[in-house]
């Protein structure tokens, strides 16, 4: 049983350039290479976010659901969120 298999797949222009670009620059040898190591990339956020949502969501939404008075209301999270972009404006 063949471990690979191919596919035809169509890109925009703006990322087939990328593609060829990669290959072009020494980056990787065959444009499937570019591919591959993208959806390594993709896999691996993908499982890195599952991870997350496990781990830190689970026990915040745990701990919320043990004592909801540690709840923000809709207007302290606007101002927190608020804040945090103020911050991040000022650092440039």
């Amino acid at each position: 049983m063949r471990s690979t298999q191919q596919f035809s797949i169509t890109l925009p222009n703006e990322m087939a350039d990328a593609v060829k670009a990669k290959v072009a620059g020494g980056e990787y040898a065959t444009e499937s290479e570019v591919i591959r190591e993208g959806l390594r990339s993709l896999m691996a956020r993908d499982r890195a976010i599952e991870r997350w949502l496990r781990t830190e969501v689970v026990a915040a939404y745990d701990e919320l659901r043990a004592d909801p008075s540690k709840a923000l209301t809709p207007d302290q999270v606007r101002a927190a969120l608020a804040e945090a972009r103020n911050r991040r404006v000022a650092r440039g």
